[in-house]
Formats: structure tokens, sequence, C-alpha cells
């Protein structure tokens, strides 16, 4: 369960390359699950929901929390995420910019919801607007009963990053998971030093982008341990959330 403790992000695994879940989901879970991850998520897109079924059995098989990120640009297929994260029985759901038509559809499921600040288009997402008109979608969704947190696509957005973290994170008192794009020690370190309470990794991570290698759980294995050599290097000598949760 995400909470709020400072320096200690949970890592949260995507499934996912360029926001598609990859054809063989399934196969690389094998690959996370070793490397010790214990977050896992995946998108709505990518794979029949029949396989979504299978690999969402697999993740809550092995003991690990699961996530789903929606990626929707109208109404009714938000509305059909919201129904998928229910039916796949997720305990977050992440994404989507309508809370008015999501919180009636998993209400009373035990799904917690951390949809997008901000104005977001096309796909991949983008996150478009300023730190303080973004800031200010943080506050009102997170004003919101049933809003749990919020899914933060920080390097999605044309600007200084970092402060943008650190403002949402300071403006709201609800976790802050930084999404897309965390491709670099600097990068994550920076998702480090601004409090957020989580973040993900797909795309890079299936690139190889801190080993250098395409053997999935050596890149993965290799994150972990930049993730601790930051947060020891941030002063927290305590276990990783990934590794304690």
């Amino acid at each position: 369960m995400l909470s709020m403790p400072q320096n200690s992000p949970i890592f949260i695994f995507m499934l996912t390359n360029q926001d598609r879940t990859v054809a063989d989901a399934a196969e690389r879970l094998k690959d996370v699950l070793a490397a010790g991850i214990k977050h896992v998520g995946f998108k709505d897109i990518g794979l029949p929901f029949d396989k979504l079924l299978v690999l969402a059995s697999a993740v809550k098989a092995a003991g690990a929390s699961l996530y789903l990120e929606v990626v929707s640009l109208d109404e009714e297929s938000e509305r059909r995420s919201a129904q998928a994260a229910v039916d796949l029985g997720v305990d977050i759901l992440m994404g989507g910019t309508r809370p008015n038509v999501v919180l009636p559809v998993i209400a009373g499921k035990n799904i917690r919801y951390y949809p997008f600040p901000g104005k977001i288009v096309g796909h991949p997402s983008k996150l478009e607007g300023t730190i303080e008109t973004i800031v200010d979608s943080a506050r009102q969704l997170t004003a919101i009963e049933g809003v749990s947190g919020l899914d933060l696509l920080a390097y999605r957005f044309d600007g200084d990053v970092e402060s943008l973290i650190t403002r949402v994170c300071r403006a709201i008192g609800k976790p802050v998971v930084v999404a897309g794009s965390i491709d670099s020690p600097e990068r994550m370190a920076a998702v480090v030093r601004s409090g957020a309470a989580g973040f993900t990794i797909g795309t890079a991570a299936f690139n190889g982008a801190f080993s250098g290698s395409s053997n999935l759980r050596m890149e993965i294995e290799t994150e972990i341990d930049v993730l601790k050599r930051i947060q020891a290097d941030a002063g927290d000598v305590a276990r990783s959330a990934l590794i304690s949760n």
C-alpha cells in the first residue's frame, strides 16, 4: 500500500512499452518477480482482456500489489477502463482524468484511485500546462472524496520537472506516483528528492536504460541498486519500500 514516507518511494514495475502492455507480459512477469518487485502494473491496451485477466491472476498469486493505468481519451472508454479495473481485481487504478465517471464504477470495490492531474493529450500521453495550473488541478482532484492520490506524468511535462513534482507533493496531503520516462539515475534521484510516494518504470527497463542489458531481470536489479544508492546518498539507509512492502 502506498503511504507518505519520503526518500523511500515504492518502485512500481509496469509491464509496458511505449504506453502499451507488452505482448509477452506473462513471460516477462517471471523476471520481474524474480528481481524482487512487489508492485506490478500494466495498461488497459496492448493485450486482449482475457490475457489481462490471466496476467492479473499471476500478479496476485505472487502476492504482489496490482496496478492498472488507463489510457482513455474519451468518457466512454474511461468508463470501460474503470470497469476493467473492477473485473481484474486491481489494488490501484492509475490515470484517467474523469473522477465523476470512474468513482461510481469502482465504489465499494476496495480500489484506490490515482487520476492524472493537469491536461493530458495524445498517446503516448503528454502533460500540458504550467506548474501552477497542474498544482491547482492536483488540489482540486485530491479534494474529491474517493481520490486516494495522483498519477503525475512529470517527465512528460515540458518544463522544470523536479520543481513540478516537489510543488505537487507539497500541495496535497495524499501520495503522488511519478509515471513515465524515468530512464536515468538522475531522473530517479529527482523523484526521490521531490518526495514522491512512488514511481513507475516500464519502457526504460525494456530498453535496458540503466544496465545496457536486454536481460530484464538484470536491468531491474540494476535499477533497484541505483535506487538504494540514491536513498543512501539522501541519508535514508532504511530498506526500500520495494523490499519491505
